[in-house]
């Protein structure tokens, strides 16, 4: 809890210092870029229809690929596909799991001395979540689930091509019945990407 906090009031205090920052990029309205999650205590939750289960988190690793499109000088869209997965034993058992996620992320920020963005932003999609329980749930036919996602960061303008972008997530990656159980997946991640801005 206290590196969420700590993360949020860094990115909430890092516009202060765009005054110092003094670059005037110029605004392209398309760009790609590629995103690398760090799972904090990503979570996968088995409960019976008691209501009785086990909770298994771990923390990893996730890679993504976006690309995405500036509509207004305040709202940007991107779609974004990312894989995460995870295996943790617990009670003697093995929990593994792999999710490939596909988003549509909308974002509201505010350009700040033309190289700071702090923004929030949105995200839905449909998650594709496969993995085992011991070797006795098997839920790689079960995979399709709605996701989705809430995001607050902050984008830095390294020059007029390249972007820098720092941020903190929380992201439900959907539930699925195995059985007479259900699973839930979900978890908060602090990420770091780069964008490639271009023109059309």
């Amino acid at each position: 809890m206290k590196k969420i906090i700590t993360a949020v009031l860094s990115i909430l205090t890092l516009p202060a210092f765009a005054n110092g920052y003094d670059y005037n990029s110029t605004q392209r309205d398309n760009y790609v870029g590629m995103r690398l999650h760090k799972n904090d205590n990503i979570a996968f939750r088995l409960e019976t229809q008691e209501n009785t289960g086990t909770t298994v988190r771990d923390d990893g690793f996730g890679v993504g690929l976006y690309i995405g499109n500036r509509l207004t000088n305040h709202v940007k869209i991107e779609f974004e596909t990312l894989y995460n997965g995870g295996n943790q034993e617990k009670y003697g058992k093995d929990f593994g799991f792999n999710i490939w996620s596909n988003m549509l992320n909308v974002y509201v920020y505010q350009q700040i001395e033309g190289a700071v963005e702090p923004y929030i932003g949105l995200g839905i999609g449909v998650s594709g979540i496969w993995g085992n329980i011991d070797g006795l749930h098997n839920i790689s036919n079960e995979t399709a689930d709605m996701s989705w996602s809430a995001m607050i960061g902050v984008n830095f303008a390294l020059n007029n091509r390249v972007d820098l972008n720092l941020g903190l997530k929380y992201q439900n990656y959907g539930d699925l019945d195995i059985g007479d159980a259900s699973t839930e997946i979900d978890g908060t991640e602090f990420y770091i990407s780069a964008a490639y801005k271009f023109g059309l």
